[in-house]
């Protein structure tokens, strides 16, 4: 038996690993700098992303490694806690999503509204567009997403007057064109990643040239691994540390979780087992934390390059783990070689795959509310943050379902003698009851009234009681009681 005929995919997964792995470089150096740590300690957790989470079941094309939705919350647990008792708080949040896992908690999330998951995608494409802008420029840019957005302008007026700013610009633009145009050329050349060769081309560009752009600086891994002591330990007798504790586990299994559910709209592979998945983020979190690295969640950047680059299996995550490992540990040097706006100009290419653009006018032209949903969700992400943004899209999503699910029918029917027919069918729920009762209250109070239920679906109990109410007090004296025919 061939190594081929056993792994059907190897040649497939391979490339797509190399693809993850230049995607994974630059995430895992720029979310470690912005959290306050070694750079190194990032890629720490992108090698037990692919290696550790990558090999075990859950989501087999969703890969893993340190995320920018947790920067801010990192940053915060540094300056309160210490870097050395970062470890603690990683390896408790990952033992509390062990438990999660095997309470079967995940699975919820399988209840995500496509719209909202798609608002997810479109504001997490934007964000990393305009961020990496100003990685391919060489500036640096602002925290927030609104704030990368709004001050592009200014930048790219002050790349225009910087010769080295134009020439980094011009490394990232060209890694554009050339994944953009390799689609173009023959299927035998495609064989050979375009955002592998972009990078490989845009190396040798720049030692060619001898041009000024920023390259990846990377010293050795063994140095920064720091496995927490007792003093760290010691802080979990201190409450505040446990609210920290817990808001790593939550957005970290929400954010992995939420990332599953867009990872499955891009492929026909299997699809995530969400409980597993849980299990595997917990399991990675807590070798992290035994490593005194950053958190981990899946990544979305990273799955859809994963996607896109062709993976198969979860070979591909793992592999682009082993790649990190060998060139973090053994070659850094070879990093050294690989200009930073070549790197940024794939992530630009990968956020713009994120952006649905198809699915937004289909949405407007069929489904208006779910597409308010979907753009709600994405500037709310560019605005606030991640997590944040879907929990506003989840909400929003909830309240359309609910109004949805409260359609209701009145009909009047008043022959001009005898009772008054009012017919209702439908859904009473609270939310149509004022426009329920201003109805009925506009009846005369002089005519006997038969009010029948039997057509509803559903009658909740606030609508229920507020009928029952209105029955007793309508009619004048004299005038027959309010008939009601229940539901």
């Amino acid at each position: 038996m061939t190594v081929l005929s056993k792994f059907p995919y190897l040649r497939q997964d391979f490339l797509a690993s190399i693809v993850v792995f230049l995607v994974a470089v630059p995430l895992c150096v720029g979310v470690a700098v912005a959290s306050g740590v070694p750079a190194e300690l990032g890629l720490v957790t992108g090698i037990v992303g692919g290696i550790v989470t990558g090999l075990m079941p859950g989501s087999s094309l969703q890969v893993s490694g340190p995320a920018a939705g947790l920067t801010v919350l990192v940053f915060e647990a540094v300056s309160e806690f210490g870097v050395a008792t970062l470890g603690v708080i990683v390896l408790m949040a990952g033992l509390l999503q062990l438990a999660m896992g095997f309470l079967g908690i995940g699975r919820w999330f399988r209840a995500i509204s496509v719209s909202v998951v798609e608002g997810m995608l479109c504001g997490i494409g934007l964000v990393i567009i305009a961020g990496q802008i100003y990685a391919a420029a060489g500036l640096k840019a602002p925290q927030s997403g609104i704030d990368k957005i709004v001050g592009l302008p200014g930048a790219f007026a002050d790349a225009l007057g910087d010769t080295e700013a134009l020439a980094s610009l011009a490394i990232g633009v060209g890694t554009i064109a050339v994944i953009v145009l390799w689609k173009k050329l023959p299927k035998a050349v495609q064989s050979v990643p375009g955002a592998l060769a972009a990078v490989v081309l845009a190396t040798v560009t720049s030692l060619a040239f001898s041009l000024p752009v920023a390259t990846v600086q990377v010293e050795g891994l063994l140095s920064v691994v720091q496995p927490p002591g007792a003093e760290a330990f010691g802080e979990l007798a201190g409450p505040a540390i446990w609210g920290t504790i817990i808001a790593f586990a939550l957005i970290s299994s929400a954010e992995s979780l939420f990332s599953a559910a867009a990872v499955d709209r891009l492929h026909d592979g299997p699809r995530t087992q969400y409980d597993k998945e849980t299990i595997a983020q917990g399991t990675g979190n807590t070798v992290c934390g035994l490593l005194g690295a950053l958190p981990m969640t899946a990544v979305i950047v990273r799955s859809s390059a994963n996607v896109n680059a062709g993976a198969k299996t979860k070979a591909s995550r793992v592999l682009h783990g082993v790649w990190l490992l060998l060139f973090a540990a053994a070659m850094p040097w070879a990093l050294a070689l690989i200009p930073i706006p070549a790197l940024a100009g794939i992530l630009v290419h990968a956020g713009w795959k994120l952006i649905p653009f198809r699915q937004i006018g289909a949405l407007w032209r069929g489904h208006r509310g779910e597409a308010l949903i979907l753009v709600v969700t994405a500037v709310a992400i560019v605005t606030v943050n991640m997590f944040e943004g879907v929990l506003i899209g989840l909400a929003l999503s909830v309240v359309k379902t609910a109004w949805a699910a409260s359609h209701l029918k009145m009909e009047v029917i008043d022959k001009g003698a005898g009772p008054i027919q009012v017919y209702l069918s439908g859904n009473a729920t609270f939310l149509r009851l004022p426009k329920i009762l201003d109805s009925l209250e506009s009846l005369p109070q002089d005519r006997p009234i038969v009010l029948d239920l039997s057509g509803l679906h559903h009658l909740d109990h606030a609508c229920r009681t507020a009928l029952d109410s209105w029955a007793e007090r309508h009619s004048t004296s004299g005038t027959e009681p309010v008939k009601l025919t229940s539901p």
